[in-house]
């Protein structure tokens, strides 16, 4: 992928380590839009960077929607993009998008299911699940995807089409900032039977407000991964931390930051959710391409590899590949 970042980003290039260790990756996009030109041949590029991923799940990211018909089945077109451009591939090796997130408007409540199946007829053997994007926050200055309301996980018309995700088996993927952990409580405890995958680590904010605050945002966030944890069918992805709005200032460095600076940056987060939900519900993510604002592909992995170095290998095992094929019933597709 060519962006004028890519001349810093290769000042950190690096080797892989552990090299062997089979990778899921359980969150990339494709893009092709004004921001970002992240593509299949992009995404094998990364996944090939010397690293063993074996399979990715892509998650929605408001690529290639339908721009006729019923506005609520639009996002489909985004399913259908996916599965075609990486159905050619016939299962890898590497099984890129063995597993597809897309985008529904819970909000629809009960009348999302027309959307849900339609989703599914798109890619009957890909679909896993929805993510309806709540990150909230009051300060203008921190901005969200989609931009969604206030309390988008507390109203009450959004938790009727949750519970339609659970009638599909499907799941529903958690996209919010730190502050919003408290209200993904009181949803999952709400719909105990809908799995939920918390993205991102719960998005530690460390900007605009929350810009010189990281030992009391830390504080903060401790306690509601700890509540997020209590709840047995959550799950989590431990990455998404260097995105500008969680504040670590990676991207506006003279230099890429090395795996090791940001895994001693990044190990307190992590080891805090690996010690709540314990390694079966813990699952490292690239969060790719919108990590990349900070370092290349295999610097991000070697990152967290060094965080969790000391851990047993079946432990390893769990957080870099079997918990995600497991949450994403992708036992279908072995390594």
């Amino acid at each position: 992928m060519s962006t004028d970042r890519d001349g810093w980003l290769a000042l950190g290039r690096e080797a892989a380590l552990d090299p062997d260790l089979p990778i899921c990756d359980p969150h990339h996009h494709l893009f092709d839009n004004a921001q970002y030109t992240y593509l299949l041949e992009h995404v094998l590029q990364d996944t090939g960077c010397g690293h063993n991923v074996v399979r990715t799940v892509f998650v929605e990211c408001s690529s290639k929607y339908r721009t006729d018909g019923p506005e609520a089945l639009r996002p489909v077109g985004e399913t259908t993009f996916v599965e075609d451009t990486v159905a050619p591939l016939a299962g890898g090796p590497p099984d890129i998008a063995a597993g597809i997130v897309g985008f529904a408007d819970l909000t629809l409540g009960a009348g999302v299911a027309p959307v849900i199946e339609a989703h599914l007829a798109a890619s009957p053997d890909r679909f896993r699940g929805i993510r309806h994007p709540a990150a909230w926050d009051a300060s203008p200055e921190i901005g969200a995807y989609k931009s969604p309301p206030r309390g988008l996980l507390l109203d009450a018309r959004f938790r009727e089409g949750v519970a339609c995700l659970g009638r599909y088996g499907l799941s529903f993927e958690a996209s919010l900032y730190h502050p919003q952990l408290s209200e993904l409580v009181d949803l999952a405890q709400s719909y105990p039977d809908v799995p939920i995958i918390l993205n991102h680590t719960g998005v530690p904010l460390g900007i605009g407000p929350y810009a010189g605050q990281r030992e009391a945002v830390f504080q903060v966030w401790k306690v509601g991964i700890a509540q997020v944890a209590a709840c047995p069918n959550v799950a989590v992805k431990l990455g998404g931390l260097s995105m500008a709005c969680c504040g670590m200032g990676w991207h506006e460095q003279a230099r890429p930051p090395s795996s090791a600076e940001m895994a001693e940056a990044m190990a307190p987060y992590l080891l805090w959710c690996i010690e709540q939900f314990g390694v079966d519900r813990c699952m490292f993510e690239s969060n790719f391409p919108v990590d990349r604002i900070a370092s290349l592909y295999c610097v991000l992995w070697n990152a967290f590899k060094r965080v969790v170095s000391d851990l047993a290998p079946g432990e390893r095992a769990a957080l870099f590949h079997d918990t995600a094929a497991r949450v994403y019933r992708l036992a279908d597709h072995a390594p």
